[in-house]
C-alpha cells in the first residue's frame, strides 16, 4: 500500500507571496497619462501621437507587471 500524500499546491495567478504590489504606482502612471488626453482638442494632430504613446506605455508597463513578465 502507498501512503496518501497531499498533492503539491496549485499555482495561483498574480505576484509571488510576499511581493509588494505595484498597483498604486501603475495606477498613478496610468491616471497621469490618461489625464494628458484631456486637452487633445487644443493640440495639433502631430502632438496626439506622443500623448497616445504615453498612455500605451503606461498600460503596457502595468499589464507586464501583473505577472512580472
Amino acid at each position: 500500500m502507498h501512503a496518501e500524500t497531499d498533492p503539491a499546491p496549485r499555482p495561483v495567478p498574480g505576484p509571488p507571496p510576499g511581493h509588494a504590489p505595484a498597483g498604486a504606482d501603475a495606477r498613478a502612471a496610468i491616471d497621469q497619462a490618461v489625464a494628458g488626453l484631456d486637452d487633445l482638442d487644443e493640440l495639433t494632430p502631430a502632438e496626439h501621437v506622443e500623448r497616445f504613446d504615453a498612455v500605451h506605455t503606461a498600460l503596457a508597463v502595468a499589464l507586464s507587471s501583473i505577472d512580472k513578465v
